[in-house]
């Protein structure tokens, strides 16, 4: 248990960093047109390949296990 409230904050910020980085590596087309109505939204939706699908896969696991991490500190 001590190994735990002792290393737990170290991975909670290394996972934070993760989740930072996947988010800022991910491509977005939207410009800020889109965001209040003004794009063409019919021309924004295009499927994930390669580096991009795994960078989106991978920052969607490292969340859950940062979200994971949290719950376990509230319980200790």
């Amino acid at each position: 248990m001590t190994f735990l409230t002792t290393f737990l904050p170290y991975i909670q910020i290394a996972l934070a960093v993760l989740i930072t980085l996947g988010v800022l590596l991910q491509h977005s087309d939207t410009g800020l047109g889109d965001a209040f109505g003004a794009g063409d939204s019919g021309s924004s939706f295009h499927t994930r390949r390669g580096a991009e699908h795994f960078i989106f896969v991978g920052t969607i696991v490292v969340s859950i296990l940062f979200v994971i991490s949290c719950f376990v500190a509230l319980t200790i």
